[in-house]
């Protein structure tokens, strides 16, 4: 079986906005047309880098530059990356663009108020009692993608339609003939 090119796909959004759980219904959708698929999601990938994280602005910075290293290293060897990553500041998805060729930014809106009523992790909860003074969207701006290859609204939208919508941007993009 010949296996379709790789690329990468960055879901960003807002902490709670429904990145994972599009991303969930996304990657067996793109496993199950041959991709070779990893994800690459903040959270997991921060334990190893950074094991105790400041989310300083240095810290962040880093962080990302590694993610988006990383990405590319898998999309060279012919992994198809699906980045889940909040990447608050666009010069990060900006970077990691300019290292993979083959990248689809996805720009996952939702209001801040209902990520709020969603965030299971307890984010935004920690940003307003004072023990995260770095929480996108609260504390930290979140600069929203200019020209994402698509925009998915959480509030009219379910996780396996957002999925869809993303595999159809990938055929419009020539990276997947099926």
């Amino acid at each position: 079986m010949i296996r379709p090119q790789s690329f990468a796909i960055w879901l960003t959004g807002l902490p709670a906005s429904g990145k994972s759980t599009i991303v969930a219904a996304l990657k067996p959708r793109l496993e199950g047309v041959g991709c070779a698929v990893e994800v690459l999601e903040s959270d997991a990938v921060r334990r190893v880098l950074t094991p105790r994280p400041t989310y300083s602005h240095e810290e962040r910075d880093l962080f990302y530059r590694a993610l988006a290293f990383m990405g590319a290293r898998l999309v060279a060897h012919g992994v198809t990356v699906i980045f889940d990553a909040t990447a608050n500041r666009r010069a990060y998805r900006d970077f990691a663009r300019s290292l993979i060729p083959q990248f689809i930014e996805v720009a996952v809106e939702c209001p801040l108020e209902l990520c709020m009523q969603r965030d299971y992790k307890g984010t935004y909860r920690r940003g307003q009692q004072g023990e995260s003074t770095t929480v996108p969207g609260l504390q930290d701006p979140y600069e929203a993608s200019l020209k994402p290859e698509l925009v998915i609204d959480t509030t009219q939208l379910s996780a396996k339609e957002a999925a869809e919508m993303i595999l159809k941007a990938v055929k419009r993009a020539k990276l997947l003939n099926i």
